[in-house]
């Protein structure tokens, strides 16, 4: 049975994950003004992603007999002075979203919320990837940023395509 305060958490967490996609559309709408097309399809993606998590979140809320609250959305807008940046604020924010599911994982543990701890397995996977994959776009950018391999490196980014996720809630 899903205990209040693990739910609690659950519905904190909808508001995390749709903040994720503003934060990575506006990372987007930032590399669009800049002409890095494939950069701006990187982030428009992730954002795709960012709202699939935030609706498994609610599906499993639902289907576990608990309301949904939704709450208010913060502003993302940020200004960045290079190119660089948006990229380390990407990093930063996987990394607050990875210890949010940590936290939701221990609550469930803590009251023996196995169902719910096997729900988050699929998260926490999924956490180790985005992170490696931020650390990966900084990487790359520190190797070919500049000149040719900026442009070279934009194109490689354009190549990502849209996977909805593939978590099979009951």
């Amino acid at each position: 049975m899903l205990q209040d305060s693990v739910a609690k958490l659950l519905n904190e967490q909808i508001n995390k994950e749709f903040y994720s996609a503003y934060l990575y559309l506006d990372i987007a709408n930032y590399y669009a003004h800049e002409g890095l097309e494939g950069f701006e399809n990187w982030f428009k993606i992730q954002a795709q992603e960012e709202q699939d998590h935030a609706m498994l979140f609610r599906q499993y809320l639902l289907n576990n007999g608990h309301p949904v609250k939704m709450g208010t959305i913060a502003d993302p807008y940020a200004k960045y002075d290079d190119y660089k940046k948006p990229l380390e604020a990407a990093l930063e924010h996987e990394r607050y979203v990875t210890s949010s599911i940590n936290a939701i994982y221990t609550e469930a543990l803590e009251v023996k919320d196995y169902r719910t701890v096997q729900f988050l397995d699929w998260f926490v996977k999924e956490q180790g990837e985005e992170e490696k994959n931020a650390e990966d776009n900084i990487r790359r950018f520190e190797l070919f940023g500049d000149g040719k391999g900026l442009y070279m490196l934009d194109q490689n980014l354009m190549g990502r395509v849209y996977t909805p996720a593939s978590l099979v809630l009951d």
